[in-house]
């Protein structure tokens, strides 16, 4: 991780959260037999057999995000571990000055924290509203950990190319629903978020992501060039609520 990219204050935390077992278990097939069909095709799609079924990853990514109505560039490492937290660290360049810091969600509580030129304070927001909001955020990332699916409960969705995802965190009970391609590539991950888009009060919003292309990294295909928003309709790119869009150019499994 560059200098830029590595908050002092959370090494330690990051060091948690990319701690797993020492020799985890290995992915085998027959192993999700009893999974609804979409997550057997994802999962076989995904992961090769004799795949450790490591508990976290490390990402590096780029693209850009929106700041107020702009468009801003970005360069960010991400640590997550579904059943632990994340830690995504990033920069972005306003008015051609570096804006630096990070979200996060550990040990209970969701937190940003952002500076201009690493000091002057742009965004420090932590409480309730924001950690439901990060919870969330962790439980449909979990999709960018395949090989954590067993960490997670899974039903049937509402057609056979679905799935629904779910987790307790921090005492919320969050549903993701992922969306699979005949051959099992995810293509949509979709969920309703505690949040406040566009200054709405808090509740729980339609929230998307969408997936337009994947990569392998270390026998693990991903997603790699991804889409995000708020409200209905925002994952698939007609600007309602749309504020990330991201390509994954690495990534480290523990």
């Amino acid at each position: 991780m560059t200098t830029a990219l590595r908050p002092a204050a959370l090494r330690d935390e990051w060091a948690y959260l990319r701690t797993g077992e020492p020799d985890p278990p290995l992915y085998e097939p027959h192993l999700t037999a009893e999974l609804p069909d979409a997550v057997q095709r994802w999962l076989a799609h995904s992961l090769r057999p004799g795949t450790p079924l490591w508990s976290s990853v490390e990402l590096t990514m780029s693209g850009q995000i929106k700041l107020g109505s702009s468009w801003r560039p970005f360069q960010a490492r991400q640590i997550v571990a579904p059943q632990k937290g994340f830690i995504w660290a990033a920069e972005a360049r306003v008015g051609g000055l570096p804006v630096r810091g990070y979200d996060r969600f550990s040990e209970g509580v969701g937190q940003m924290r952002w500076r201009l030129l690493g000091i002057l304070p742009v965004v420090t927001a932590r409480g309730v509203d924001v950690t439901r909001s990060a919870g969330g955020r962790l439980a449909s990332e979990g999709v960018l950990v395949p090989t954590a699916f067993h960490s997670a409960i899974w039903s049937a969705g509402p057609s056979p190319d679905t799935a629904v995802m779910t987790r307790v965190i921090n005492g919320e009970t969050e549903h993701v629903t992922i969306q699979v391609d005949p051959a099992g590539a995810l293509t949509e991950v979709s969920m309703l978020r505690w949040g406040t888009p566009g200054g709405s009060p808090p509740g729980r919003y339609p929230f998307g992501v969408s997936i337009e292309a994947e990569a392998e990294f270390d026998g693990i295909t991903l997603p790699s060039i991804l889409r995000a928003g708020w409200l209905r309709g925002a994952s698939r790119g007609n600007g309602d609520g749309e504020f990330f869009r991201a390509r994954i150019s690495k990534a480290v499994f523990r």
